[in-house]
């Protein structure tokens, strides 16, 4: 397991990416906006129809993604330097991408 202050170094920079890849995807989407609020981020869809929210969680080093009434748990590969699903081996935007896909039945949405 990697130390508390990597942990959070690493975090924040996945998430940071993660936001402006958000950023893009939003202003050709239109169909979600995100809000960042003391390192929790919070994905909300026009429609109301529900929220995602990505947070780290640094007492077991993982990032969190709550979404589609799903807990997804990304832990920290050395390997690559980024927080990857295990169960799938998908990294952070990869897996988001698909979530919002999946969400807003649109296989457009891209997350670079």
């Amino acid at each position: 397991m990697i130390d508390e202050a990597t942990f959070r170094r690493e975090s924040d920079n996945a998430i940071e990416s993660l936001k402006q890849s958000l950023i893009a995807a939003e202003d050709d989407s239109g169909t979600f906006e995100f809000e960042d609020n003391n390192g929790v981020m919070n994905i909300i869809f026009e429609d109301g129809s529900s929220k995602f929210v990505v947070t780290p969680n640094t007492p077991v080093r993982q990032v969190w993604i709550s979404a589609l009434s799903t807990s997804f748990k990304l832990e920290f590969s050395e390997a690559t330097h980024t927080f990857v699903l295990t169960k799938t081996g998908e990294d952070l935007k990869t897996l988001m991408q698909r979530l919002l896909r999946e969400h807003l039945n649109d296989p457009a949405i891209t997350l670079s």
